[in-house]
């Protein structure tokens, strides 16, 4: 049987939700101070982007606003509207409509790896800040656009 063998229109449940863990408490626990710091400037410039609070989604994705999506599959959910997660390796940042809408700021962005919706970012330093909230302005744009955003 392909899929998951489920018919019909179907809300299916994240591995990674919403939690109650406070968010300051998260980011001060951050070992690296270097990486702490970068965390709670990333996080300014989402909360200026959105006008919502952060929120903890599973240990260490830190969220802002969430939407609504619906597959053709059927399948639903509700996920971060733009976020983050403070790695030791990385810090990614969460572009949800992912980068094809936004060229010419990833060619003045400066140093970072992409994935589908992730900004790999060795450091802070690496990239022009003020060229990385356009980004995270314009990502939430383009999300509010396309999805019922809460």
């Amino acid at each position: 049987m392909g899929g998951d063998g489920l018919k019909g229109s179907r809300m299916v449940e994240s591995k990674t939700r919403q939690t109650k863990t406070s968010v300051a408490q998260c980011l001060n626990a951050i070992e690296n101070p270097q990486r702490r710091a970068e965390a709670k400037k990333v996080a300014a410039m989402m909360r200026k982007a959105t006008g919502r609070r952060a929120k903890l989604w599973g240990t260490s994705i830190v969220g802002f606003g969430t939407y609504h999506y619906k597959y053709a599959s059927g399948r639903e959910g509700d996920w971060i509207l733009v976020g983050f997660s403070p790695r030791k390796q990385n810090l990614v940042v969460y572009i949800m409509p992912g980068f094809k809408e936004f060229p010419a700021l990833m060619q003045k962005l400066g140093k970072f790896r992409t994935g589908k919706s992730c900004l790999y970012l060795n450091k802070l330093d690496d990239v022009d800040e003020t060229v990385l909230e356009k980004l995270i302005e314009q990502s939430v744009k383009v999300m509010c656009k396309r999805y019922n955003v809460k």
